[in-house]
């Protein structure tokens, strides 16, 4: 199984930014889409970008401007670069990934979760 782990979460201060990566290990042929969501607590997990293999990216629009998804294929990373967070902003955010072990199986893995605080 494909083990996702989370890094570069912590304490900000409003205004500031943070860069968060994900790193997958273990059996992997190929990611053909990884994604970063984020929740608050109480709420639903919310989608906040994806990044196919290719590179395309997509965003959901209320956090279009202020993060950038960017992905290394070679190192099976996805970041997400945040900018302008805001106290409001949803405190722990997920890794996810389509997961294929072999050409013909896909599976979806997700990561613990990263902490993000902002503070004003």
């Amino acid at each position: 199984q494909v083990q996702l782990v989370e890094s570069g979460g912590g304490l900000v201060q409003a205004g500031g930014s943070l860069r968060l990566s994900c790193a997958a290990s273990g059996r992997i042929y190929s990611i053909p889409v990884m994604r970063w969501y984020r929740q608050a607590p109480g709420k639903q997990r919310e989608l906040v970008a994806a990044i196919t293999s290719g590179g395309s990216t997509s965003y959901a629009d209320s956090r279009k401007g202020r993060f950038t998804i960017s992905r290394d294929n070679a190192k099976n990373t996805v970041y997400l670069q945040m900018n302008s967070l805001q106290p409001e902003d949803p405190p722990v955010y997920y890794c996810n990934a389509a997961i294929r072990p072999s050409a013909n199986y896909e599976y979806d893995s997700w990561g613990q979760g990263t902490q993000v605080t902002v503070f004003s």
